[in-house]
């Protein structure tokens, strides 16, 4: 069986990136290892399965460019969860930026909010 284990989000700085996504979405750390060559595999997860993210700090201009809009603009993360109103007000307390109010559809509770470096993300509790 195959799976997605990684995805890979670049930033500008690790221990910014590591704040944000454990303060404020409340991911885990679940690995910051040292690299030979000053970089670090630092790995964050939002629960105990699933895809874990890995933060990795751009390197020259290009990556720079595409650090906050790693998708062109468009929703690239989802972050479901079993509790809207609960993670909705916690992420608004951490400062967390909502691009919408929230919205109740057929698939169920979403609002869109950015990270820190301005990639979008859908926080969605999914219906049923």
């Amino acid at each position: 069986m195959s799976r997605i284990a990684l995805v890979t989000l670049v930033v500008d700085d690790y221990d910014e990136a590591i704040r944000f996504y454990t303060d404020a979405l409340g991911f885990r750390l679940v690995e910051d290892t040292p690299r030979p060559d000053g970089s670090r595999w630092i790995l964050v997860q939002p629960g105990d399965q699933g895809p874990a993210l890995l933060l990795a700090r751009a390197k020259g201009d290009e990556q720079r460019a595409r650090v906050g809009d790693q998708t062109g603009g468009r929703v690239g993360f989802f972050l479901h969860t079993d509790d809207f109103a609960r993670d909705h007000a916690r992420m608004l307390a951490a400062g967390v930026t909502f691009l919408e109010e929230p919205r109740h559809e057929p698939y169920g509770s979403v609002a869109v909010f950015q990270d820190l470096y301005g990639n979008r993300w859908d926080l969605l509790q999914p219906a049923g």
